[in-house]
């Protein structure tokens, strides 16, 4: 079937054709024409299977349809609200709005952290039908008066078992009183948790429910593998494996900024281009850095689990998990930046001892063994013990937060500065107040 087919107009079939895309995904054939329809949606795929389109396109339709074509921009209520959990991600999917909806009269926008919000107030005082946010920083600005959402037709939690991993549950609640009653809602998420769908039952109206894949499903199109190896022998390995093979494109996932920090300098040192991207850098610097690998200046991007689901790249080959996630299902984000849109991907683990326990946490989750093999070389040591990972990993585990350790503490390099920007401090939730409330001000 064609997008066309979908009940969708010339011209955002024309903008979506010009993106090199012909024919919908299972999620966005059943997604698109029940948002059409104008019910509430709780949607599910697994990552990479081109959820974004499955609510962009339609909502496009909708809103196009009551904009008048020569209508002057003005300052005006935001019709539909998009709410993402990561700077990155808001980025991405605003971009995806301006893409497939630029022979449309309708305006866009993204808000989110770490940058002044000045320059967001003079945008909000134009017309802005499509805003994408992270929850933080929306509310910034609904206490600076400077955003009206008293007029939201069409509200989209994207991402929403990372919303709520990452402690925004209060944030959310909060932003849903201040919307209409009357409004059409869309829940997607890469997993359906018990969670997500208590979520769902408070904010949707008799949802239409879709899943195109089981829980925690990772793509087929990418083929997984653990290499066993020493902890202090995986930056040699890694090394050995990106030169021998030569890779490029090669997104590696580590639990630590510092981490991250220490081994894009060891592969830099090794003449391998690397840089990092987490939580700590300035979003001007994440932007920055996350250009140049998509545009293949740049070999290698180390990151936290901030990026698992801010990276868009069609055709990413590589993603290595240099250490293994605390959470199991991070592992199924993680590896779903390749395998995207129908593209083969290759996703590989460098597991120690340490880890056994983690491997064997997200083969149960993905209802499937891995395989393994030991690179020659790089054997491990049979009399080398485990040890307990370092850096809170257990508390994470109790708190069920989906923070890594790198991700709970405050940094004053990437949050909001609510003294310079006349905010007030936000509801804390209840199982981690310091950690929640650094953590939503980043965003």
């Amino acid at each position: 079937m064609s997008f066309s087919a979908l009940g969708l107009s010339d011209e955002i079939v024309r903008a979506v054709t010009a993106r090199g895309y012909t024919e919908p995904t299972p999620i966005q054939l059943q997604a698109i024409p029940a948002v059409l329809s104008g019910k509430d949606l709780l949607a599910g795929a697994q990552t990479g299977t081109g959820k974004t389109a499955g609510f962009t396109l339609p909502i496009l339709q909708l809103l196009s349809k009551q904009t008048v074509r020569n209508e002057p921009i003005r300052r005006s209520p935001v019709r539909a609200l998009i709410l993402t959990p990561t700077r990155e991600l808001a980025a991405q999917v605003e971009e995806s709005v301006r893409e497939y909806g630029k022979f449309l009269n309708l305006n866009s926008m993204t808000i989110f952290g770490g940058v002044n919000i000045n320059p967001q107030i003079q945008r909000l005082k134009g017309r802005v039908d499509i805003l994408v946010a992270t929850p933080g920083r929306l509310l910034d600005h609904v206490q600076q008066r400077t955003v009206d959402l008293s007029r939201i037709e069409i509200l989209v939690l994207d991402e929403a078992d990372r919303m709520l991993d990452m402690g925004f549950i209060r944030d959310i609640r909060r932003i849903l009183t201040l919307l209409p009653k009357q409004r059409q809602s869309l829940l997607f998420s890469a997993t359906f948790s018990n969670e997500i769908k208590a979520l769902a039952e408070g904010m949707l109206n008799q949802p239409v429910l879709i899943e195109v894949a089981r829980r925690n499903a990772t793509a087929e199109l990418v083929a997984q593998k653990v290499y066993r190896v020493d902890r202090d022998k995986k930056h040699a390995l890694l090394s050995h494996l990106i030169q021998q093979e030569n890779w490029y494109q090669v997104l590696v996932f580590t639990r630590t900024k510092h981490g991250a920090d220490r081994l894009s300098k060891q592969l830099s040192h090794d003449g391998i281009p690397a840089m990092a991207i987490h939580g700590n850098k300035s979003q001007v610097v994440r932007t920055r850095t996350l250009a140049k690998f998509k545009d293949g200046s740049l070999q290698v991007l180390v990151a936290t689990d901030i990026a698992a689901r801010g990276i868009d790249i069609v055709e990413l080959p590589h993603v290595v998990n240099f250490d293994l996630p605390f959470v199991p299902e991070d592992y199924v984000h993680r590896i779903g930046r390749t395998g995207r849109a129908g593209s083969e991907g290759e996703a590989l683990s460098l597991v120690c001892v340490d880890e056994n326990k983690l491997l064997a946490d997200i083969e149960k989750v993905i209802k499937r063994s891995l395989p393994q093999e030991i690179v020659p070389g790089f054997e491990p040591d049979p009399s080398i013990k485990p040890e307990p990972i370092p850096n809170g990993g257990n508390q994470r585990k109790q708190t069920g937060r989906g923070q890594s350790s790198s991700t709970r503490q405050p940094s004053s390099h990437n949050r909001d500065k609510p003294a310079a920007e006349g905010s007030k401090p936000r509801l804390r939730t209840a199982s981690s107040p310091s950690a929640s409330s650094g953590d939503r001000r980043r965003r």
